[in-house]
């Protein structure tokens, strides 16, 4: 059992150390949370665990899926989202978590 724990910490360690950098100088990745009011962007990843993924998955943000940051509330409130037709709020610690690439800005 111990065993088990060491590989399974060892390949969430390995997996920590290959996530991209977020939202550097010329990047197009960015997090929701780091995203613009008015842009739209496709979900590169989720790093988080299994739970806050299934949560998303029920609220239909999944890899993938095009989706545009409508607004944000000042000092880390809730993130308001849309996909498809539907409108979402999300914690800005999940937020965070949700990997963007920007595809574009909605100026309308």
């Amino acid at each position: 059992m111990k065993e088990y724990q060491k590989e399974a910490n060892s390949d969430q360690f390995k997996a920590n150390q290959q996530q991209p950098k977020v939202g550097g100088a010329g990047s197009n990745q960015l997090t929701l949370a780091q995203m613009r009011s008015g842009q739209k962007g496709k979900i590169m990843g989720i790093n988080s665990g299994s739970g806050v993924a299934r949560k998303l998955d029920a609220l239909g943000i999944t890899m993938g899926k095009e989706i545009t940051k409508i607004s944000a509330q000042w000092i880390k409130g809730p993130i308001l989202v849309k996909q498809g037709h539907t409108q979402i709020a999300v914690g800005f610690g999940i937020a965070s978590k949700v990997l963007v690439e920007i595809i574009s800005r909605d100026i309308g």
